[in-house]
């Protein structure tokens, strides 16, 4: 077990934390870190965090975000180097970091995309994918039933869940939801909109409950993108830089969107910072026009020496293979242990590397046992698209005694389940 770092001396009490939330913060969260059990993280590293009543929990979740763990220590050196030199840029002048992180990052991606724009999260990214197709007339947008692309009004817009949407609307206007892996739905819309439509879409869908589309589907959404003319955005901002056991899920199928979208793992587990790569062509506003999309912390030399580093993590550790090669093993056992004990009150254990969802056929039992792995000491993601599935988005730097722990602590859930 990673060797983690103490609470401090005088350590916030639980009482304190959530009276502060519910004064200053959101009263439903603080509830909710109640209902969890009310302990407070004090201290991470690597896939361990530590609580200030001296627990250490496993962390499969962080919703995608700690492919590398937390904390990984070439990605720290990278932040701390900047942090001591240059931590905000002037914005006037060219400053060295972004460019090389633009440079690290477009080595990684898929071949044409080259022009990056950086952002602080994976939302912003979406904003900026969208605004991109709105500079090559592309105004009408087509995203997938419960697909998840972030909750600014643009993403929001094309994040099709009626429980996001309804409190803010209305919202963009000119938008399309069909069914994700139905090629010939979105044939039909496309049709419609020839020469007008950007498409957003996931390689997997992480927030639905880790909806895996059948084969080829990535490659039908390409050719129609061509054939009708389309504008093609591919959110990988949690399925990214190894997530899926491939740097990215478009390498799965050998496909190239006018935009892919990257956020989560490229923080390194350190500091926030999400992209949109792009193709010469469709970046060809953003390249004429250097305040057409614009923000104060884009690019910001720390964020980009974190982004470095992760990329440089994951590349010398091997993060991607490990990360198809655990996730097929984890699948595998999370199956056999679940079946084993709730035999047809589970649907399945399905996964792409470590995107990993556990799908119920009774209510409220994902819920419940994301509350018995916490009881246990692992923590895990629920699903804000489905209810019915439990996910897991464990690190790829899981060693043979921390799947041990995982494994063991599941098969304790999972009985007190059946209890």
């Amino acid at each position: 077990m990673t060797t983690l770092a103490d609470p401090p001396v005088r350590p916030d009490t639980a009482t304190e934390v959530v009276d502060r939330y519910r004064r200053h913060l959101s009263k439903g969260r603080a509830s909710l870190g109640e209902m969890f059990g009310g302990d407070i993280e004090v201290s991470s590293k690597g896939p361990w965090v530590r609580t200030a009543e001296g627990r250490d929990l496993l962390n499969c979740g962080g919703y995608g975000v700690l492919i590398t763990g937390a904390r990984h220590p070439t990605v720290v050196a990278e932040v701390i180097r900047q942090l001591h030199t240059n931590p905000v840029a002037t914005r006037l002048l060219l400053e060295p970091e972004v460019a090389r992180a633009a440079e690290a990052l477009a080595a990684v991606t898929p071949a044409g995309l080259d022009k990056v724009h950086f952002a602080c999260s994976g939302a912003e990214a979406v904003e900026a994918a969208l605004k991109m197709a709105r500079t090559h007339g592309k105004r009408h947008l087509v995203s997938m039933v419960d697909g998840y692309h972030g909750k600014t009004f643009g993403a929001l817009s094309v994040t099709a869940k009626d429980l996001f949407q309804a409190p803010f609307r209305p919202l963009l206007p000119d938008v399309s939801h069909v069914p994700f892996g139905d090629a010939e739905a979105l044939r039909e819309v496309l049709a419609r909109h020839r020469g007008t439509a950007c498409v957003i879409v996931e390689p997997v869908q992480g927030e639905a409950g880790v909806v895996i589309p059948p084969a080829g589907y990535l490659r039908d959404v390409a050719a129609l993108c061509r054939e009708y003319d389309a504008f093609f955005v591919l959110d990988e901002v949690q399925t990214g830089l190894g997530r899926l056991g491939h740097w990215w899920g478009a390498d799965r199928e050998g496909v190239v969107p006018d935009v892919l979208l990257v956020g989560k793992g490229l923080s390194g587990g350190v500091v926030p910072v999400s992209a949109a790569v792009a193709t010469a062509e469709a970046f060809g506003a953003f390249d004429k026009d250097p305040f057409i999309h614009t923000s104060t912390f884009s690019g910001s030399p720390l964020a980009m020496a974190a982004a470095q580093g992760a990329i440089r993590a994951i590349k010398e550790e091997g993060l991607v293979d490990a990360s198809r090669e655990l996730g097929a093993r984890l699948v595998r056992e999370l199956d056999r242990i679940a079946r084993q004990a709730l035999g047809d009150r589970l649907l399945e254990v399905r996964g792409a590397g470590l995107l990993i969802g556990i799908e119920f056929t009774e209510q409220g039992l994902a819920g419940d046992l994301l509350l018995e792995l916490l009881a246990e000491g692992v923590i895990a993601n629920h699903s804000l698209n489905s209810h019915m599935v439990l996910r897991l988005t464990p690190p790829a730097v899981l060693t043979e005694e921390d799947v041990a722990f995982l494994l063991a602590a599941y098969s304790r859930a999972v009985a007190n389940l059946v209890d």
